[in-house]
C-alpha cells in the first residue's frame, strides 16, 4: 500500500474516532448482542444463545464470539474495539475490490469508486455500528473474488478450498443469506455464460464437503447444548418462516426499489443512472461488468422476493453496484446530465446547517440537534457542499468533486462525533441507568420499567435484572423497594398512571421519568 494510501485510511478512521469511541450502545440491537454475549458467557454457551432466558436462534455464532472475546480480553465491552468488527470488514471489502478491478479500471476510477463505497450512507453507518451485515458482506466479497479468479484461470487449488470456506463464514456469519447469494450468483452467472456444465468445477465435492461437515459440526453443537427445539427454531423458524412468511419486517416486494435510494445516498443516482444509461446505450462490454451486473440484479430479485425486509440487508450489493458504476462510466462520461447526478445530493447537503438550525431551534421536534459541535459539522457540510457545486461545475470532470465531497463528509462527521456524549442520552441507555443507579434505595433494589423499549437488556450496565411492567402492575402496588423508570410520552398519555406518580417523581427528562418505590 502506497504512503498516499495510508494516510487516507488513517484519516478516515481518525474522522471516525469520535463516533467509535464516545458512543453509547443503542438498544435496538447492539444492547440486546451485548446482552446475549454476556449470557453466554455466564452460562458456557458457545452456540445456543439466549437473551433473558429465552431462546435467541435468529443469528449464528461467529460475530457473537468475537463480541464475547471482547470481554474476555479487556474485562468489559469496549465501544472502540466492537467498532471494529464492523469497520476492518469494510476496509477488506474496499480492499478487495480495488485489487478485483485492477486490470479493468485506471488508478482514479478506482480510486473514486473506493471513496464512493466508503462514504455511501448506509456502508458508512454499519462500518461503526454493531451488526454482523459487514462481517458477512465481507466473506461473500471474497467468496465472489475467489470464484471470478477460479473462472478466469487465475486460481489453483488454494482458492478451490477457500471458495467453500468463505461462504461457509458468511452463513456462519449472519445466516441463509451467506450461502444463497454466491449459489445463485455463480450459477446463474455461468448459465448466462452458457457455462453450465462447469457448474461441477466450482460447487463440486470440495465446496459441498466445507459446507456439509462445517454445518454438521456446526448443527450438532447446537443440538447438544439447545437441544432439539432450539435447532428446529433455528433451522427452520428462523429461515423457512421469515423468508416465507416474515414474523418481523415483512415489507412489500417493492420495498428495496425506494430503499436503495436513500441507502447508498449520495451516491445512489450516480450510480444507478450510470449503470442504466449505459445497459441501454449498448449493454455491458466485458464478462466483469457482466459479472458485477449478475450479483447486483440476482441478489436484488432474491431479497425482494424474501418476506422479511430490511435496508440494511441490501449492504452486499452495494461494493458491486458503485464498481459497476465505475466501470460503466466511460460510457456516458461525455453525458451533459452526468454532473447533476452529483450536483443533486450535494445541493441537499447545503441544507444540512438550516435544517439543523430550524429542527433543533425553532421547534421541539429533535432537541438533539441543539448541541454545538452538531451545528460545527452541519456547517463545514453546508459550506464543503457549495465548494463541491463551485468545482462540478469548473472541472470537464466529475473525480476532483467526488473527492472534495468525501473530505466533506469525513470531516463533517469528524465535528459533529463531538456531539456524542450530548447525545447519548437520546442514542441508549447508559445515562439513564447511570440516575437509576444513584436513586436506588438500596443495594438489593429493583428496577421497573414501564413502556421503555428493550428495556431488559439494561442489565447490561446495571448487573441485575430488569423487570417488565404493566399499567395493572404499577397501580396494584406490586412494584415497591425500587426505581421506576417511565416513558413520558406513554405517561402523557395514561392519565390513571400520571396521577399515580404524580408526587413521586424524583427526576425526569425529554424522554424518561423516574420515581423512587
Amino acid at each position: 500500500m502506497s504512503r498516499r494510501k495510508i494516510v487516507i485510511v488513517i484519516l478516515s478512521v481518525v474522522a471516525l474516532l469520535p463516533i467509535m469511541i464516545m458512543r453509547d450502545f443503542t438498544p435496538a440491537n447492539e444492547l440486546r448482542y451485548i446482552s446475549i454475549a454476556d449470557e453466554a458467557i455466564a452460562d458456557g454457551h458457545l452456540f445456543a444463545f439466549y437473551n433473558q432466558g429465552e431462546p435467541y436462534a435468529d443469528k449464528p455464532p461467529l460475530y457473537f464470539w468475537l463480541v464475547m472475546l471482547g470481554r474476555v480480553l479487556f474485562g468489559s465491552h469496549q465501544m472502540w474495539f466492537l467498532s471494529l468488527l464492523s469497520l476492518l470488514p469494510a476496509m477488506v471489502i474496499i480492499g478487495v475490490m480495488n485489487r478485483w478491478v485492477l486490470t479493468s479500471m485506471d488508478k482514479t476510477r478506482r480510486q473514486s469508486a473506493a471513496l464512493m463505497l466508503a462514504t455511501g450512507g448506509m456502508f458508512l453507518g454499519v462500518a461503526v455500528f454493531l451488526r454482523m451485515d459487514m462481517l458477512m458482506t465481507m466473506f461473500i466479497t471474497l467468496a465472489l473474488y475467489l470464484f471470478w479468479r477460479l473462472y478466469v484461470g487465475e486460481g489453483g487449488s488454494r482458492e478451490q478450498w477457500l471458495f467453500p470456506v468463505c461462504v461457509f463464514l458468511a452463513l456462519f456469519s449472519k445466516g441463509p443469506v451467506g450461502l444463497l447469494m454466491p449459489l445463485l450468483v455463480t450459477v446463474g452467472f455461468l448459465i448466462l455464460q452458457h457455462k453450465w456444465r462447469d457448474i461441477v468445477r466450482y460447487w463440486g465435492w470440495r465446496s459441498w464437503c466445507v459446507l456439509l461437515v462445517g454445518c454438521a459440526v456446526w448443527f450438532g453443537c447446537v443440538w447438544l447444548e439447545g437441544g432439539s427445539e432450539y435447532l428446529d427454531n433455528l433451522l427452520f423458524h428462523q429461515t423457512v418462516d421469515r423468508a416465507v412468511n416474515a414474523f418481523h419486517h415483512k415489507e412489500p416486494v417493492w420495498f428495496y426499489c425506494a430503499a436503495i435510494w436513500w441507502s447508498m445516498a449520495p451516491w445512489s443516482i450516480f450510480a444507478v443512472t450510470v449503470i442504466v444509461v449505459s445497459l441501454w446505450r449498448g449493454g455491458v462490454k466485458t464478462e466483469l461488468e457482466r459479472f458485477f451486473l449478475t450479483i447486483v440484479v440476482t441478489t436484488f430479485i432474491m431479497l425482494s422476493v424474501f418476506s422479511s425486509k430490511i435496508a440494511i440487508y441490501l449492504l452486499p450489493i452495494f461494493p458491486f453496484i458503485i464498481y459497476l458504476a465505475m466501470l460503466c462510466l466511460p460510457n456516458v462520461e461525455a453525458c451533459r446530465w452526468l454532473k447533476w447526478t452529483i450536483a443533486v445530493p450535494a445541493a441537499i447537503s447545503c441544507l444540512a446547517l438550516p435544517a439543523v438550525l430550524v429542527v433543533g431551534y425553532f421547534t421541539d421536534i429533535a432537541p438533539i440537534m441543539r448541541d454545538a459541535w452538531l451545528v460545527v459539522g452541519a456547517t463545514i457540510l453546508s459550506l464543503s457542499a457549495l465548494v463541491v457545486l463551485r468545482t462540478l461545475w469548473r472541472e470537464d470532470t466529475i473525480y476532483r468533486t467526488v473527492k472534495y465531497f468525501v473530505a466533506a463528509i469525513f470531516v463533517a462527521i469528524f465535528f459533529a462525533g463531538f456531539a456524542i456524549p450530548h447525545m447519548n442520552k437520546f442514542l441508549g441507555y447508559q445515562v439513564l441507568c447511570e440516575q437509576a443507579e444513584r436513586l436506588l434505595p438500596g443495594t438489593d433494589s429493583n428496577i421497573y420499567t414501564w413502556h421503555v423499549r428493550r428495556s431488559d437488556n439494561m442489565d447490561v450496565y446495571l448487573k441485575r435484572d430488569v423487570m417488565l411492567v404493566t399499567t395493572e402492575q404499577i397501580l396494584s402496588g406490586e412494584c415497591r423497594d425500587g426505581v421506576l423508570i417511565l416513558r413520558r410520552s406513554h405517561l402523557d398519555k395514561d392519565e390513571s398512571v400520571k396521577e399515580f406518580v404524580a408526587d413521586r417523581l424524583c427526576w425526569q427528562d425529554a424522554l424518561y421519568a423516574m420515581v423512587v418505590l
